[in-house]
């Protein structure tokens, strides 16, 4: 009899994980890159930002400050030495840091795809949907579908 009771509770518990299974939605990146994409819209506009472009291929937005000098031809393994700083859209600053070491294989996409737009001694700011970012994962720095605007100055940039 006490087999049965435990055998029924544990059916009736596997039962209650599985029906929470069920009434989530999955996650749906399409409509979260448009639901940012028109924020940066509206942000670029509220801000008056000049010259921003949106990458037809990625879909980030990104200004070019300075484009620095040089001719790299970037790859994953390209380390550059940079100053930068994260901001959200309501202006707080979630990392910053200078003369920082980074690869580009171990940056966030956005990171990969806005870096080689500038060279040595240039700067970039871009605005990055949440799928370039850190998607619908939470950190303890950083909420899920967070937008995220960077602005990087190039240093020095070093090829393996």
């Amino acid at each position: 009899m006490i087999r049965i009771k435990y055998l029924l509770l544990l059916v009736c518990i596997a039962g209650c994980f599985a029906a929470c299974k069920k009434n989530e939605k999955p996650f749906d990146d399409v409509a979260q890159f448009q639901i940012d994409t028109t924020a940066i819209r509206s942000f670029v506009k509220e801000k008056g930002l000049t010259n921003v472009v949106k990458s037809e291929k990625y879909g980030i937005f990104y200004q070019i400050i300075e484009p620095g000098t040089g001719e790299t031809t970037y790859d994953r393994y390209t380390i550059i030495t940079a100053d930068y700083e994260g901001r959200f859209l309501d202006g707080r600053v979630f990392d910053s840091g200078t003369n920082i070491d980074f690869s580009l294989e171990g940056v966030i996409q956005a990171w990969q795809f806005a870096v080689p737009e500038i060279e040595k001694g240039g700067t970039i700011r871009f605005i990055t949907p949440s799928f370039y970012g850190y998607k619908n994962i939470a950190n303890s720095r950083i909420p899920a579908n967070s937008i995220l605007d960077f602005t990087v100055t190039i240093k020095n940039i070093k090829q393996p």
